[in-house]
């Protein structure tokens, strides 16, 4: 069992239910983050309201003290008018009324009378927080419950000195004497606006979770179903039918492109079991061949003894046995070819000197031909020295096959790259077999013998070793004989010679 699995049993393992988890999750942040913004902003702006209209309540009362009125007691806030050189308040109500009338007032009076100020400066008022005490005379009854609390209180002073004796009087305050209305601001009204705020986002989150988390699992469920299809007809195809296609949405979104995607993969998984089945036959078809003289061969060297020619037997045994020999490499040369294993280190390579050394000790017995190799330079390549010589070789294979009199190696160094030709003057292959020369076993001239032919891979291991290599091998238009191009990427060591 993976040692991670108990970690992730709470995971979904279904894609709609991870969309759906991954969906509610991120709405989940975002709401609460909405949803804490919503409750700072709605309790500020409550705070404010109730400052606001404590405010004006304020206001109300310098404006009534100021014409020698008392408050009344009713008041939709607390307040509380005191005096200097009065132990009980001037008014109170609102809540402030609760405490024993003539006992001694709340909140502290003015510490001294205030100084006179210009008669046109702007009306002021301060703010501060004052806590209310509990005393033994405090009776709340069914109201707000103010004792033992701290809240933001306003204040403004009012002087006795600007007003007439008949006002003092009026107030019951001394002539010289400040007085201050103090008003409460309660909290109250703004926290339950709040909590009645938080509730409401609570539930509306709640449900806009659920919203959406099964919106996104019903659409990505209906997304899916295109892939759901793809996968079931996927399913059914087989390695020894891979011609099975998916259909292509025509909405043209992410799943058509994944759709193409398979069946082009498809594609070339039934090209690539058609080649295989195709060189599995060709390969058979090869090796039977030599196979089949070599036991004729035998087998009538064996029922007639007497009459059998034992050298030339064993000639043409040797001869069948080596093309088997041949046959087997190349086919394991091809094999490795396919697994694209990792090349070896790269070496710096002289194609020059290896043409010229190819030349030089390259067998020419069975008829006279000329090899020349033509060349003015180093050519320095990247790669494996054994690869470059496999691919020379089998270059030069082919054209001494071909060739009636001359094959010839040209190499230069040319834009960057090393160019090398292999020439002979051969009877040259049509234009429109360019390409299927480098086809493996295939065979041009197929009623030749196949004793003094190729296999039909020389070329394609070529171009293979080529590829591998980072560069090209094509057959280039000549109006006699045949003409092999290869071009390699110049090693950099060129600029350093």
């Amino acid at each position: 069992m993976n040692a991670t699995e108990p970690r992730r049993r709470w995971w979904p393992r279904s894609v709609r239910a991870r969309a759906a988890l991954a969906a509610a999750v991120t709405a989940a942040v975002i709401l609460t983050g909405i949803g804490w913004w919503v409750h700072r902003e709605v309790y500020r702006q409550s705070t404010q309201i109730a400052e606001e209209q404590a405010r004006k309540h304020l206001l109300a009362l310098v404006d009534q003290l100021n014409d020698g009125v008392v408050p009344v007691r009713r008041s939709a806030v607390p307040y509380e008018v005191v005096a200097t050189g009065r132990r009980s308040a001037v008014a109170s109500g609102g809540g402030m009324d609760n405490f024993a009338s003539g006992t001694r007032h709340v909140l502290p009076a003015p510490s001294a009378p205030s100084a006179p100020t210009d008669d046109t400066a702007e009306w002021s008022y301060t703010v501060r927080p004052l806590r209310i005490p509990v005393r033994r005379d405090y009776d709340p009854g069914t109201g707000v419950d103010l004792a033992g609390r701290t809240y933001p209180v306003l204040y403004a002073d009012v002087r006795a000195t600007e007003l007439t004796s008949d006002e003092t009087a009026a107030l019951g305050v001394r002539p010289d004497a400040t007085l201050r209305a103090y008003v409460v601001a309660l909290p109250d009204t703004a926290e339950a606006i709040t909590q009645t705020t938080d509730g409401l986002l609570l539930r509306a989150g709640l449900v806009g979770l659920v919203l959406i988390a099964a919106a996104a699992y019903f659409t990505v469920r209906i997304a899916l179903r295109p892939v759901e299809a793809i996968r079931v007809l996927t399913a059914s195809v087989t390695p020894n039918d891979p011609r099975e296609r998916v259909t292509v949405p025509a909405t043209g979104h992410e799943i058509a492109a994944l759709a193409t995607t398979i069946n082009a993969t498809l594609q070339r998984l039934d090209t690539a079991a058609a080649q295989q089945r195709r060189f599995v036959a060709d390969a058979a078809h090869e090796l039977r061949s030599p196979l089949t003289t070599l036991l004729a061969s035998l087998e009538v060297a064996l029922a007639y003894p007497e009459r059998t020619d034992w050298p030339a037997a064993a000639t043409t045994a040797a001869r069948q046995t080596r093309r088997l020999q041949a046959l087997a490499e190349d086919l394991l040369l091809l094999a490795r070819l396919d697994t694209r294993a990792t090349a070896t280190d790269p070496e710096t390579v002289d194609l020059t000197a290896l043409a010229c050394r190819l030349t030089e000790q390259y067998p020419l017995t069975e008829r006279p031909l000329t090899l020349t190799c033509d060349s003015t330079a180093p050519a320095y390549v990247r790669g494996n020295p054994d690869a470059y010589e496999r691919l020379l070789r089998n270059l030069v294979d082919n054209a001494a096959r071909h060739a009636a009199h001359r094959i010839q190696i040209t190499l230069r160094n040319q834009d960057g790259q090393v160019v090398l030709t292999v020439h002979d003057d051969g009877p040259g292959i049509p234009s429109e077999h360019a390409e299927r020369i480098f086809e493996r076993f295939v065979r041009l001239d197929d009623a030749r013998s196949r004793d003094h032919g190729g296999t039909g891979l020389g070329l394609a291991i070529a171009r293979d070793l080529a590829h591998r290599h980072g560069g090209t091998l094509t057959l280039s238009p000549r109006t006699l004989g045949a003409c092999f191009e290869l071009r390699l990427p110049q090693s950099p060591i060129t600029a350093e010679k």
